[in-house]
């Protein structure tokens, strides 16, 4: 399952370099974690994906709550479903 991304939001977004420290540590630069309004302490999840390795930001399950309201419930289903 591949992420699509937004081809213009990537073009816009300024592309920073990082290094890996000896740890193995980066530092996330600070116009991201800006952009993304990134605290210490925040949770994030390390996926290796093909040659990238893409962090997921982790949310509360509280903070998904009333995600779907408005969501139409009245779609046709499969026989199956029902």
């Amino acid at each position: 399952m591949g992420i699509a991304y937004d081809a213009l939001a990537i073009k816009e977004a300024a592309v920073e370099k990082v290094t890996i420290s000896p740890k193995y540590q980066v530092v996330i630069p600070r116009s991201v974690r800006e952009r993304l309004n990134l605290q210490p302490g925040q949770q994030v999840q390390v996926i290796p994906y093909e040659n990238r390795i893409e962090f997921i930001l982790l949310r509360p399950a509280r903070e998904l709550r009333g995600l779907l309201q408005g969501m139409p419930t009245n779609l046709e289903r499969e026989a199956d479903r029902l």
